[in-house]
């Protein structure tokens, strides 16, 4: 599938997406007010991006881990089976953490990370999405903060990938199949 040729329009800017994220740091600076070290935890592989530039955006102590699921492999669907391929290094129990990722679509993949974070006992557990695409939402799962809400398109750049590819764009494009 990902041979079929393609073009990429742009859905959100550059820009934007700065503006959007300088803006959910001073909320999410709000909400952690007094706490001690905020436990960043990026959702891989899409995440990556989003969540290197919200970190530099946070004013306050932060300890960065990372945890990697699939649920797509190459396809431009959601298989709904939620795979852990690596899993945190730190421990997070009695921690504040914040989950990040990318693209909140069927809820799926963030609403299996959630509870499996939940189950080691941190003091708080949020998520925040950069997209959320509720119209293909499966599972009752929304994330606390959320970046921007997208129709349901298929889209690449800022992280986000088609078959490995598009991850670097500095936008949000939108897939459009020429064929």
């Amino acid at each position: 599938m990902s041979d079929r040729p393609y073009v990429i329009d742009q859905l959100i800017s550059a820009k934007s997406i700065a503006a959007r994220i300088e803006a959910l740091s001073r909320e999410i600076e709000r909400h952690y007010a007094g706490v001690d070290k905020l436990v960043v935890v990026g959702l891989l592989r899409g995440s990556f991006i989003f969540i290197a530039d919200l970190v530099r955006e946070l004013q306050m102590d932060i300890e960065v881990d990372f945890i990697e699921a699939s649920s797509y492999g190459n396809a431009m669907v959601s298989s709904r089976e939620v795979r852990i391929v690596k899993d945190l290094s730190g421990e997070i129990a009695g921690r504040h953490v914040l989950v990040v990722e990318d693209l909140v679509d069927t809820g799926f993949t963030l609403s299996h990370v959630v509870a499996l974070l939940q189950a080691r006992a941190p003091a708080s557990l949020r998520a925040i999405a950069l997209l959320d695409k509720p119209a293909r939402r499966e599972v009752d799962f929304r994330a606390d903060w959320i970046g921007f809400e997208i129709p349901d398109e298929f889209v690449v750049g800022y992280g986000i990938d088609y078959a490995q590819r598009n991850r670097n764009l500095d936008h949000i494009g939108k897939v459009r199949f020429t064929d």
